[in-house]
């Protein structure tokens, strides 16, 4: 169970500022397109199949064909059927909503996830991180809050608490810090890709 009620969390916010990336909660339009920098940064591919989980608005879609990345295939996946209604009509996309913790996920080799895990629990997010790296065929690249893990609202990891689930999974892991206050990136590449 989400710490909040994620639909009335994100339905107030973009009542009060529309599809815009505070309706998102995020800060603003810079600091949301530099976590899309950096988790992109994390993928060397020529072209690539991308599902972006816990899409939102399709802004992820919005940035990648602005700055012409060559992706082969976008779509989203979102529990909240306002956000992926919006994200429907704004990307022209795919846009599936359902419960990454629970729902069978379509297979992608890039799963990208920037936010999406921000009101979870501790364990939805360790059932969020395994679904998505386990539907990837390359690997899975996501942003947490970085902290001490004691809002009420957000989600707040030091990146050496998930060293275990990497260990269990496999998973080649490379972290970055330092691009946004209170904020890390993690790749999660698989070793046979």
């Amino acid at each position: 169970m989400s710490r909040i009620d994620n639909e009335k969390f994100y339905t107030a916010s973009i009542e009060k500022y529309g599809d815009t990336a505070k309706g998102a909660h995020w800060n603003s339009v810079q600091s949301q397109e530099k976590r899309f920098e950096i988790l992109l940064s994390c993928i060397s591919d020529e072209e690539f199949s991308v599902v972006d989980a816990g899409c939102g608005f399709g802004d992820l879609h919005v940035y990648l064909k602005a700055k012409e990345v060559p992706f082969s295939s976008y779509s989203g996946l979102d529990i909240s059927p306002s956000m992926a209604k919006i994200a429907r009509t704004k990307t022209g996309c795919e846009i599936i909503e359902c419960d990454i913790c629970r729902d069978a996920l379509p297979a992608a080799e890039y799963y990208i996830c920037s936010g999406a895990m921000n009101i979870l629990s501790r364990f939805e997010t360790y059932l969020f991180i395994r679904n998505c790296y386990s539907a990837c065929t390359k690997g899975f690249v996501f942003n947490l809050l970085m902290g001490k893990d004691d809002s009420l609202v957000y989600n707040h990891f030091y990146p050496d608490e998930l060293q275990g689930l990497f260990d269990e999974l496999g998973a080649k892991v490379k972290i970055i810090k330092g691009y946004v206050e209170h904020d890390f990136t993690v790749f999660m590449q698989k070793t046979d890709a």
